[in-house]
């Protein structure tokens, strides 16, 4: 009935870029994560599943957070959610707006739909480490340093892609501000449906997430792991993640609206090119599919990572393109 708390998300960045696709840490979590021993004092506590006392708590005081449009057409109505892959236990539980929502719908699309023991089995499948992939030696050792640093088992080294460990340092990073993967709210999401006995898709494959992630080339591995080591390094990536959430967490969509004014993630072709693959190559696909499951009768409460919501190139601009009638429902304190 609750869903597994090891069985979340990371997904991804170079720092809040990759936030955008990092559902990928579904797998990556129950492949490592559960086996951690995190006992120095210096380590960051670990996720846990709430007491019932927690879980009680947590859903009398829970309120709206994140990001929700009302979107019309041929009669029905569909939401668009826009979410965040690290949060806090008490963010994992939806107000009042986002209960009404996922009730009216009778289907709950998410990026990737984690719950899925196929879904987690094919993104540990892509995740694993491929042998023309090998880092030279003194990144390797940065990373294996960062690994260590992070208080994650060092096995993680050699079950995932070098990309993937750079990737879930990043995310893994937020926990001590009490914000981790193992409490976003799309896993929750998903259990609910399915207590709610709405069916539950996937707007994505594992496979086209992963080549988002992934470097194609060898050369490409090793810059996707050496800037994100630059920017755990340099101590810029936890301040981003952490303002990433606490925008989703206080609903300050014209703030995250303005991303790419202050992310200091568009400053050369490089980065802009990845901003493109991560996102804008993206959302017009995600649309596609959010609009074919409304235009076969369905009405579709779609959950995906935040930044997928700004900009021209959003997914609330593009159903408007699609002839909906989009609406943002502000949440009320």
């Amino acid at each position: 009935m609750w869903p597994k708390l090891g069985i979340m998300k990371l997904p991804l960045l170079a720092v809040a870029r990759r936030l955008g696709a990092a559902l990928l840490t579904a797998a990556l979590l129950a492949l490592s994560l559960a086996c951690a021993a995190q006992t120095p004092p210096a380590c960051p506590p670990e996720a846990a599943s709430p007491t019932p006392d927690q879980l009680l708590a947590g859903l009398k005081a829970a309120r709206d957070r994140g990001f929700l449009w009302r979107i019309r057409k041929d009669g029905r109505t569909s939401y668009l959610y826009g979410t965040v892959h690290v949060a806090k236990m008490e963010w994992m539980f939806p107000g009042a707006a986002l209960m009404q929502a996922v009730r009216s719908s009778n289907t709950v699309a998410l990026e990737l739909d984690v719950t899925d023991p196929e879904i987690v089995l094919r993104l540990r499948s892509g995740m694993a480490p491929k042998p023309d992939r090998v880092l030279p030696a003194a990144l390797a050792e940065r990373l294996r340093a960062q690994v260590k640093l992070a208080c994650l088992p060092e096995p993680l080294l050699s079950e995932l892609a070098p990309e993937m460990v750079a990737t879930t340092l990043v995310v893994m990073a937020g926990r001590h501000d009490g914000l981790d993967p193992a409490y976003a709210i799309d896993a929750m999401l998903a259990s609910m449906a399915r207590n709610l006995h709405k069916s539950v898709v996937s707007l994505e494959t594992p496979e086209l997430q992963l080549a988002v992630l992934l470097g194609r080339t060898p050369q490409e591995t090793h810059a996707i792991v050496e800037q994100t080591l630059a920017e755990l390094e340099s101590g810029k990536a936890r301040p981003m993640l952490t303002r990433i959430a606490r925008l989703w967490s206080d609903g300050s969509f014209g703030e995250l609206d303005r991303y790419e004014q202050w992310c200091d993630c568009m400053n050369s072709d490089e980065e802009r090119a990845m901003e493109k693959r991560l996102l804008d190559d993206r959302n017009p696909a995600l649309a596609e599919r959010i609009d074919a499951l409304h235009a076969g009768g369905r009405q579709v409460f779609a959950a995906v990572g935040s930044l997928h919501m700004i900009g021209p190139l959003g997914l609330p601009a593009l159903m408007t393109r699609r002839g909906y009638e989009v609406e943002r429902v502000v949440f009320t304190p």
